[in-house]
């Protein structure tokens, strides 16, 4: 099933919400998707991942800001994809990584984790809204 509103089942909802991994693809410069496993958290209409500046993704997406997600369980999937907007306030992106941190590894692991590197790097959220969606194996 595919559609282009952005109204998701609490199926669908439930499924982002849980602990999962997301697969970001970004435009390389060559036009080749460059892929990376993120963290992300989904916030209202919007998906939200943390990167540290300098990295390939952070330098694709200045240069063409189209991306996409796929979060998967076996052949049950949701695949979002949209126009990343940048967040490069420092305040903010440690914020989101302390977030995300907490989400995947706890809130002890995550204050360590800030402690000893987040804090140290500059860091830029992502904001990915739902622009479109795929999803497979939520019917029925």
């Amino acid at each position: 099933m595919e559609t282009s509103s952005i109204q998701l089942s609490d199926a669908v909802r439930q499924f982002l919400q849980e602990k999962r991994f997301a697969v970001l693809a970004t435009i390389g410069r060559d036009g080749v998707p460059q892929q990376t496993v993120m963290w992300y958290e989904l916030r209202g209409d919007t998906l939200v991942m943390n990167t540290a500046a300098g990295r390939a993704k952070d330098a694709y997406l200045r240069r063409d800001p189209r991306a996409s997600i796929c979060v998967e369980d076996g052949y049950r999937f949701v695949t979002v994809s949209g126009t990343i907007q940048m967040i490069e306030d420092r305040a903010t992106a440690q914020e989101d990584i302390y977030r995300l941190a907490v989400r995947y590894n706890g809130e002890e692991s995550a204050a360590q984790q800030v402690r000893e590197s987040f804090s140290k790097q500059l860091r830029i959220t992502l904001h990915l809204p739902i622009e479109r969606v795929i999803i497979r194996g939520f019917e029925g």
